[in-house]
């Protein structure tokens, strides 16, 4: 049940997931006052219904809904804080709105600031009974004057800790992510990182943050585009993340105005201090800032994951292989390396399909003649006439009739600098500054404002499917620009930002004409770890990781970040490698999405078989994940730790992996690790799932944990327990 109404004092808008309360004081300005879950209460819910719409300004505390920078204008308070603006503490309540928008529950808060006649309205999105809040502004200018603005936020909250919380103990949590290294995730204590000051000794007030920002257009090229804070006492946590394809940053903080002093918590997309983005709003223009999400929860990190995976499914664009999780074989990594002919293909087309492969994907270098570079060529997206004996079209036909769907590699938004294309478009359909073609690692990077480069994409894309056949296309971005392009008289982060947007409405084109299109988004592995992109692609390369040993932490903590049956995990087995390593390898996909490699054609036909059952394994229990929630039984995963776990609950059974990578001589004792997955479950069946033999069970159903032994180093193995259980007591 979703419910709104404006008291005497506050606008309630409720349902049974999620409490959120907007005050109005008597100085006019409108504050978020109470974010948190749901209290199921019916005395709670009758009084709600009972209360007169009417609305009575009063004192209250907190911050304003959003924080505006304009130029002339500035900070309250010095610093680079985005919680402190003199226009966000002018915003003044006009009015609310509520209304259903499709699936969405609606309510959008519109702001004056009396002085330079900026309006703002602040819209709160919800999925009815979720528990994750989307949030983003909308600026207007209604007066007779330019404006320009420098930065604002998506989101503006406080109450970090909780109602009644303590900051003493919040934890903060953000992932730092880097090429064959993604997703690792660190915690600081908010009163670490930000000490209470002495409120008697000069102001006493805060000038520090906790601030993670990304630059250029790798929007995870640094960190991901995500945070959490968790209370480690009461379980209170909050859960973001920002949905946007390009620059961005979050700040914690405390803020010290009208009121006690209080932690705050601000999102946002590009700004000017870090992105060079400042847009002029000349009379009657607008501007929409990029959405965020925040997850909310009395229970902990994984149940905010939960909440926040059940929300990216519901908001993303529909398609069927969210509910397929077809096997994907790719000839790339560890295998072909960018030097496809026919007569390498051919027989890794036969192998991948024996081994139970559905998508079969032609990496890059297609296009690149023999003893041509294939990273500075890319662009024409025409096939080489000297790779494939009997031509390109005989591939694919290849790949179809051993029942697998087509696939190919391309780069849609560079152009290298010794492709034939980089002649042919004209220079406005490139990224400049003052007036000279951007250039990153021998590439060109396309403006997707400009129609000649959209048309240029367009007819690649429609050539790829409607001639050449193909069902699947992994589209990767190997180049990092910053900050952007000033092209239009525009500053450089502003024009990066209408790229972004015009390269997602781009995607938004091609599945249009092409709706069982299954496309991949890779941006040197997971450099591009945004659901921006996310909400319309079906697959995410969570890593260009090579080594099998290191990829573990990377798979374990990635559904964190994806949906794990979007979460595409490399299974690069190899002829050379032993038993276990090939089943290690194998499991670090098995609860995502696989994505095998390797030369399966110069297995033996053990190897083979021990390969293609891992990927029937796979099959049968895929159906699960792709209504699965994550969870961590050993906690988020350290780059370094030996044992590492991850699993999944799903409505009948609950999947775990488990790995053990330590090189160190096994010694009695050191080779079972105990997992907390359900204190008090006396029903539960675990069983080992893969590989057959080397994994020992035992279930404690005192305690409500799984042993595992692994006697082989290193080794992994994938377990089921059939009784479904219960969420483990969150920290």
């Amino acid at each position: 049940m979703i419910s709104a109404r404006t008291s005497g004092e506050s606008v309630t808008w409720a349902d049974d997931a999620m409490d959120l309360q907007v005050d109005v004081g008597d100085d006019g300005v409108a504050r978020l006052a109470l974010l948190a879950p749901a209290e199921v209460d019916a005395r709670l819910e009758a009084e709600i219904a009972s209360e007169p719409p009417a609305r009575v300004h009063r004192g209250v505390s907190g911050l304003p809904l959003l924080d505006v920078l304009l130029a002339g204008s500035g900070r309250q308070w010095a610093g680079q804080r985005y919680s402190e603006s003199v226009v966000g503490s002018r915003m003044r309540y006009v009015s609310h709105d509520v209304r259903e928008d499709g699936p969405w529950s609606l309510l959008e808060i519109a702001l004056l600031d009396p002085v330079t006649e900026l309006a703002a309205t602040v819209s709160y999105r919800r999925l009815p009974d979720v528990g994750v809040l989307r949030s983003s502004v909308s600026l207007r200018n209604d007066g007779d004057s330019p404006l320009t603005i420098e930065s604002v936020s998506s989101f503006l909250g406080s109450g970090l800790a909780g109602p009644g919380g303590d900051l003493n103990d919040v934890e903060v949590l953000w992932a730092e992510n880097d090429w064959q290294a993604e997703a690792r995730w660190q915690a600081r204590g908010f009163r670490e990182a930000l000490p209470q000051l002495n409120s008697h000794v000069q102001d006493g007030r805060s000038r520090g943050r906790l601030a993670i920002t990304s630059t250029g257009s790798w929007c995870s090229g640094a960190y991901l585009p995500m945070g959490a804070a968790v209370n480690d006492r009461t379980g209170y946590t909050l859960l973001w993340q920002i949905e946007h394809n390009g620059a961005w940053q979050w700040q914690v903080g405390e803020h010290r105005g009208e009121g006690p002093t209080t932690s705050y918590l601000a999102l946002l997309g590009p700004t000017d201090i870090e992105h060079h983005w400042r847009l002029t709003l000349s009379p009657g223009e607008s501007f929409e800032t990029v959405p965020v999400a925040v997850a909310v929860s009395r229970e902990g990190l994984e149940d905010a994951a939960a909440r926040m995976t059940q929300y990216r499914r519901l908001m993303r664009r529909r398609h069927g292989d969210h509910r397929r999780l077809a096997v994907i074989f790719n000839d790339y990594l560890n295998t072909l390396k960018a030097d496809p002919t026919t007569e390498r293909l051919l027989p890794l087309i036969r192998a991948a399909a024996r081994a139970g492969a559905e998508y079969f994907c032609i990496d890059a270098g297609w296009y690149a003649e023999p003893g041509e570079g294939w990273w500075d060529t890319v662009g024409e997206w025409v096939p080489s006439t000297a790779r494939f004996s009997g031509g390109f079209p005989a591939v694919i036909e290849a790949i179809k009739a051993e029942g697998m769907v087509p696939g190919i590699w391309i780069e849609p938004e560079v152009i290298g600098v010794q492709s034939p294309i980089a002649d042919v478009l004209p220079r406005e359909a490139f990224f400049t500054r003052n007036g000279e073609r951007v250039v990153e690692q021998s590439r060109y990077q396309l403006d997707l404002r400009h129609p000649a480069a959209r048309d240029h994409l367009d007819r690649t894309v429609d050539f790829l499917v409607g001639e050449l056949g193909f069902g699947y296309i992994k589209m990767d971005y190997n180049i990092n620009v910053a900050p952007g392009t000033d092209a239009g008289g525009l500053a450089a982060g502003a024009g990066m930002l209408e790229h972004n947007r015009a390269f997602l409405d781009w995607i938004d084109g091609v599945l249009d004409r092409h709706s069982d299109l299954t496309l991949e988004s890779c941006a040197s592995g997971g450099m591009r770890t945004d659901y921006a992109l996310l909400s319309r692609f079906q697959i995410h390369s969570t890593s260009d990781q090579e080594d099998p040993l290191r990829y573990p932490p990377i798979a374990a903590a990635a559904p964190l970040a994806v949906a794990p049956e979007q979460a595409g995990v490399w299974a690069s087995v190899q002829p050379e490698m032993t038993d276990d390593l090939i089943a290690f390898t194998l499991c670090s996909a098995m609860l995502g999405r696989v994505q095998l490699s390797g030369h399966l054609d110069l297995m033996t036909s053990a190897q083979q078989q021990l390969v293609a059952e891992a990927v029937a394994i796979y099959k049968q229990i895929r159906a699960d994940l792709a209504d699965a929630v994550p969870f961590w039984p050993l906690g988020l995963p350290g780059w370094a730790d030996d044992w590492l776990a991850v699993g999944m609950r799903a409505a009948g059974a609950t999947y775990v992996v488990v790995w053990r990578r330590e090189s160190s001589t096994p010694t009695p004792g050191e080779d079972t690790v105990s997992l907390p997955i359900a204190p008090g479950n006396t029903e539960a069946c675990p069983r080992l799932l893969y590989p057959q033999n080397g994994a020992l069970l035992d279930w404690d159903t005192t305690a409500g944990e799984l042993r595992v032994s692994l006697p082989g180093c290193p080794s992994a193995c994938l377990v089921a327990v059939d009784a479904a259980l219960p969420a483990r007591a969150r920290r």
